[in-house]
């Protein structure tokens, strides 16, 4: 392979020790390859650079446990700051990449500095979709739900009795749903596809996450859109597809995420729904990495790019193997988690394609949905049913498919099925 200087290089050998690796986006894919690097013995610079004051925290809690105030932000932290001085990893916070230079092999800051690199990792993760200002969406009172700042800026907004117009039913948009209910706001989440989730999950899930929100009270509509949002400088009301008008206190939009791929672009490197990166975490050129959630690779001959806390650790920890001369191909499994009220939901696999589903009785309320493409398991969502998860995602990353008739019979002992 040869990289744009005209240089040979063989991108899996190691860098030299000495050698400086910059890191860009200060997430969960971005802290976890910065610290890899450092285990597996790098001692040269790593610099972490990150757009946000704060360090790299947690973002799952932030929707739910830190706007419940069950948790602090320095608890969301990843690791206090003294570990990034200890490990020796440059923190450049409140900063933000602007430039790639690949011939001279630096980064230009928004501060103005640059910072050379041997190899570069674009961990940029993924911002969420706003409502379109036609739509209202510039109006005051408007939030999307994603990074630190989006929480602290909509805190004051849940106030018990206020009304919350929820835009979107996919596990976004039913977690902000679920936490307004909880702190007791009276809460209308709108759908525009025919059944919340149907991207993502199968109709008996949809089903079941239906009859959950609306037993807790949520006005919870599907195949109704948002028209636009009503109001002078800031929303007090909306204007429903159905031609329903609500008056609201404020919207939250759960509609899905953009990964950040701008500076790749820029930068000439290949896009394909994301950074596109090959099975070793490589992008189009040799000296550059990406992981996380803005990264889209190989995954059984299909190209996927997975937006999770577990995708962005592994991808992320293989990136660093491979800067270090020991690659691994990176096999990604699939796993997801969503608390909703009561409910946690549990998903091993992926789901495309399925075409039958297999239903599982757990203990009590739990049961689990068995996803299957002829006689191959896919995937598996278990509510409330952490043992039904865990054997399923045994059971797939093994490659072993049970009958879906003997997962379906409650007279089958969960356990067997692994040595079958």
């Amino acid at each position: 392979m040869t990289d744009v200087a005209g240089l040979k290089e063989d991108p899996m050998d190691r860098i030299g020790e000495k050698e400086p690796v910059v890191v860009i986006g200060a997430g969960q894919a971005g802290f976890s390859v910065s610290a890899k690097l450092r285990d597996l013995g790098h001692a040269g610079p790593v610099t972490l650079v990150g757009d946000e004051a704060s360090p790299p925290y947690q973002r799952p809690p932030l929707s739910k446990a830190y706007l419940l105030g069950e948790m602090t932000e320095e608890r969301l932290y990843f690791r206090p700051r003294s570990f990034y001085e200890e490990r020796s990893i440059g923190l450049r916070l409140g900063t933000h990449a602007e430039h790639i230079d690949r011939a001279a092999r630096e980064v230009r800051l928004s501060d103005g500095t640059s910072l050379p690199y041997a190899r570069l990792v674009l961990a940029t993760g993924s911002r969420p979709r706003r409502l379109p200002p036609a739509l209202g969406g510039d109006l005051g009172g408007v939030y999307a739900v994603r990074n630190l700042s989006d929480i602290d800026a909509v805190k004051s907004e849940f106030g018990a009795g206020r009304h919350v117009l929820v835009v979107g039913g996919g596990y976004i948009g039913l977690e902000a749903a679920a936490v307004a209910s909880k702190l007791g706001l009276r809460v209308t989440l709108v759908e525009a596809a025919p059944r919340i989730l149907q991207r993502v999950a199968a109709t008996e899930t949809s089903d079941y996450f239906r009859r959950l929100h609306r037993g807790h009270g949520i006005d919870l509509r599907e195949g109704v859109g948002l028209e636009g949002l009503l109001g002078a400088g800031r929303v007090g009301g909306a204007r429903l597809t159905d031609g329903a008008e609500l008056e609201v206190d404020f919207v939250l939009a759960g509609i899905g995420i953009h990964p950040n791929t701008e500076l790749a672009e820029q930068a000439g490197l290949e896009i394909d729904n994301g950074i596109k990166v090959d099975e070793y975490c490589r992008t189009s050129d040799p000296a550059i990495l990406a992981a996380g959630d803005c990264a889209s690779f190989p995954w059984r001959g299909m190209r996927v790019r997975l937006e999770s806390v577990g995708n962005a650790i592994e991808q992320a920890e293989a990136a660093a193997s491979v800067i270090m001369g020991e690659p691994q191909l990176y096999t990604a499994r699939p796993w997801f988690w969503s608390d909703q009220f009561d409910v946690k939901l549990q998903i091993a696999g992926l789901s495309f394609g399925h075409d039958r589903v297999a239903i599982r009785k757990g203990e009590g309320a739990s049961v689990s949905f068995w996803y299957y493409r002829g006689e191959e398991l896919l995937a598996v969502d278990a509510m409330n049913d952490s043992r039904a998860y865990m054997i399923a995602k045994r059971l797939i990353e093994a490659g072993k498919s049970p009958a879906p008739e003997l997962v379906a019979n409650p007279g089958t002992e969960l356990k067997s099925l692994l040595n079958r």
